[in-house]
């Protein structure tokens, strides 16, 4: 069996609030960097062979203390493992509600189950799993990895697996920041996960956990 590891970013320096998704720029916070220094030492001793994480800057910072564990792996970036797209993107929060009320914007809501303001969900959890099944691959049998991606991809990944509705509400993802979804892999086939918080001491107040 080989384990993916599939960690979620720490905390974002965002005192705008803005909904950032893809746009460059948002670092992680100083909290961020705590918790992402103190979650990387849940990998201290397991068998990882190969680092990869989404090109935006809050994953690759995210994954540079657990590089640092692994000094002889290199960090492959994979646009397959990025933040989903969304058409609201660079709005502040709160202003998004006010904003979905105007009629040029009822477009991208008549259909919240694909959804139709964003990157459908399917599609999200097509190219992470397929980024999944690559790792797994490179590691080989009792091989683990470590990908470093985004709260909405990585819960419609456990979604799918759990043979879930990929349509969901936001408030109630179980993936706050810095957690590790594990997914285990055997004969080519995801048969089961293990979700960890190694960090939620440190997690902000907030439904999201994430701004």
């Amino acid at each position: 069996m080989s384990i993916i590891h599939v960690m979620r970013h720490g905390h974002v320096e965002n005192p705008q609030r803005v909904l950032y998704e893809r746009l460059p720029g948002f670092r992680l916070s100083d909290l961020g960097q705590e918790m992402v220094g103190e979650a990387a030492h849940f990998f201290e001793g397991r068998p990882i062979s190969h680092l990869r994480c989404s090109p935006l800057q809050r994953t690759q910072e995210t994954i540079k203390p657990i590089a640092a564990l692994f000094a002889d792996l290199e960090v492959t970036l994979d646009e397959r493992v990025i933040e989903a797209g969304n058409v609201f993107v660079g709005q502040v929060m709160g202003s998004t509600a006010r904003a979905a009320r105007s009629p040029k914007q009822w477009k991208y809501l008549v259909n919240p189950l694909r959804p139709s303001w964003g990157e459908a969900y399917v599609e999200i959890a097509d190219r992470m799993i397929k980024a999944i099944f690559d790792a797994s691959e490179i590691v080989g049998e009792s091989g683990e990895a470590v990908i470093v991606s985004h709260q909405l991809p990585i819960w419609v990944t456990r979604l799918l697996v759990e043979g879930r509705h990929l349509w969901h509400d936001p408030r109630k993802r179980q993936c706050t920041l810095a957690s590790i979804t594990s997914f285990h892999i055997e004969d080519g086939l995801i048969t089961g996960f293990e979700y960890a918080e190694p960090v939620r001491h440190l997690l902000p107040e907030g439904p999201r956990h994430g701004f």
